[in-house]
């Protein structure tokens, strides 16, 4: 597969939508992730990220402009022991609580399928990091309708074993913007990831349209001793 660079990626698509980013960095010793919010509407604008235990939760930017908050105020990670969860709604609960139970990644999402907001249908994307004994892999996931139809939950997990230093993965929910938005389609896009933690992030928040950004989630997490460093940017301060 081809390495894509994630900063052009993000530059020429003014919708690209939700985002996560998951790898490992040039020089092999973190995981890293990156989640980002974007929005089209006053009520998907009206947000920020805030740190809550381990993770993040979006909220309210001003809570009395907030019109719907399903769909929109979630927890986009959280931690379980070793393990990272990142996703783009409240799916990340689905998925704690299932690996809580014992059941895999792929099995704590077999009871959730595609957001309800026809006629989008917004993917549900969804990413796991492992780190264990100083080896770590991770894995993503996409739930979607079937070509925009609502009728069939196409469900799609990729799964990354020993990620190469300097490696990573990027998915997102729209191809690009549209009425009706279009889906996602393939595999998680092969992207560069650097060992400079503001850099990288500067890059992505740069990167994404200056219009439609809201706020970005990057945590860089040190993979022999699982301590780990964020950073949180909202365009809303």
């Amino acid at each position: 597969m081809k390495m894509l660079s994630l900063e052009e990626e993000l530059k020429s698509n003014a919708y690209p939508g939700r985002g996560i980013v998951i790898g490992r960095s040039a020089n092999g010793k973190y995981a890293v992730t990156a989640y980002f919010i974007m929005g089209r509407s006053s009520n998907s604008r009206n947000r920020v990220f805030v740190e809550e235990g381990q993770g993040i939760r979006t909220e309210a930017f001003d809570p009395s402009k907030l019109e719907d908050p399903s769909l929109i105020i979630y927890a986009p990670v959280r931690v379980l022991g070793n393990k990272t969860i990142v996703t783009n709604g409240d799916q990340t609960d689905t998925i704690y609580e299932g690996m809580d139970k014992q059941l895999t990644f792929e099995q704590s999402l077999r009871c959730r399928e595609f957001e309800p907001d026809g006629p989008n249908y917004t993917p549900r994307i969804s990413g796991i990091m492992h780190i264990e004994n100083g080896g770590y892999n991770y894995a993503m996931s996409i739930l979607k309708s079937n070509n925009g139809s609502p009728d069939s939950c196409n469900r799609y997990t990729f799964a990354y074993e020993n990620p190469a230093a300097g490696e990573g993965h990027f998915i997102h929910t729209y191809m690009h913007d549209g009425n009706p938005l279009p889906s996602f389609e393939g595999e998680p896009k092969l992207v560069s990831i650097s060992d400079d933690m503001d850099a990288f992030t500067d890059m992505l928040w740069n990167s994404l349209n200056e219009e439609n950004k809201v706020s970005l989630f990057v945590r860089y997490i040190d993979i022999a001793t699982g301590e780990y460093t964020s950073k949180i940017v909202n365009k809303n301060n």
